[in-house]
């Protein structure tokens, strides 16, 4: 371990209340027959499928030590279409939603995938790419006491970077897990975690972050 990533873990381990927040993982963003239908290959639904089974762990990990579960799940309301999306993928801005749209409200591409909030842990619903924006996100989390982050979840350079750093200009230490995030292409995915540690993030795999969560004291 390089001493800067010694000096992080350090900091967080003082810091204490951690949190995990579990990005997007939902039907649209890592079902395989959803991906398929994007025309993504075998290497790409392998990697998406080890980053869910890895989200799952750290959702057990992190109930099992106390630190609390929060989800963030893109929400898009079919009678108000996100139009700068819209213009984005070449349409008309004032069209109403296309069948690709993903993660419509009510729709099972919106529901999460594999994996899913217990009783009593807090549900964000976000519009755009980042959890903090207009969504209350940052205010519950002070009230909650909240120190640091784990990040985790789909994908890892669009909701994934987003929502980490808005969490670093709003003043939290972030730490990503590299095994429990994904891209649509392992490139990307690599490209995405070197931006991340440049300027937002520490990153680490999901079994340092485990131990990170039981260095600070957490207990179920």
């Amino acid at each position: 371990m390089s001493a800067l990533a010694e000096a992080r873990a350090a900091a967080v381990l003082e810091l204490g209340a951690p949190a995990l927040l579990v990005v997007d993982v939902q039907h649209d963003f890592g079902d395989p027959a959803a991906l398929a239908a994007m025309g993504l290959g075998d290497e790409v639904l392998a990697g998406v499928a080890a980053a869910v089974d890895r989200c799952a762990v750290l959702v057990d990990a992190a109930r099992a030590v106390g630190v609390p579960v929060y989800w963030i799940e893109l929400a898009t309301p079919a009678d108000r279409p996100w139009r700068a999306s819209q213009w984005l993928r070449g349409g008309d801005q004032d069209a109403p939603l296309s069948a690709e749209e993903p993660c419509v409200v009510g729709t099972p591409g919106a529901e999460w995938y594999r994996l899913r909030p217990d009783s009593g842990e807090p549900r964000t619903r976000k519009r755009g790419y980042s959890g903090f924006l207009g969504t209350g996100l940052a205010e519950r989390l002070r009230a909650d006491g909240v120190r640091w982050l784990t990040v985790i979840g789909l994908t890892t350079e669009c909701c994934i970077h987003a929502t980490a750093t808005d969490a670093l200009q709003l003043d939290w230490p972030v730490v990503v897990a590299t095994d429990a995030t994904a891209a649509y292409s392992a490139e990307l995915h690599r490209s995405a975690l070197e931006l991340l540690a440049l300027n937002v993030a520490d990153l680490r795999s999901g079994d340092e972050i485990i131990a990170l969560w039981r260095g600070n004291g957490a207990t179920a």
